[in-house]
């Protein structure tokens, strides 16, 4: 499993048309294999700041995605249309830790 963040900076008063195309992109993602879930955040001292969190079922299935031609229109309207600038995008992998076997004390 892995989270992506991808922050987002969008011109001043498109906010609302950036949220609809989100809400779109969430159709596509609902089909999108490997795909577990995503959210999207603003932030509270900058409204034109946003946070897409999503959850993909590994890496392979998030690049498959955003190399998709889906994923290339989108960010080819925002870009054109909706962003401030280039988004960033942050891919963070759980790590899997095993606990520590109990030991009792001698």
């Amino acid at each position: 499993m892995i989270t992506v963040g991808m922050n987002y900076n969008v011109i001043p008063g498109k906010q609302r048309e950036f949220e609809q195309k989100f809400e779109a992109v969430m159709e596509a993602l609902k089909a999108a294999d490997g795909h577990v879930a995503s959210n999207l955040y603003t932030d509270v001292h900058d409204d034109s700041a946003y946070l897409i969190v999503s959850e993909w079922s590994d890496q392979d299935r998030f690049t498959e995605f955003i190399r998709s031609q889906a994923f290339k229109d989108v960010t080819a309207w925002g870009k054109a249309e909706i962003l401030a600038g280039r988004p960033q995008h942050t891919v963070y992998k759980k790590n899997e830790v095993s606990a520590p076997s109990a030991q009792p004390r001698q």
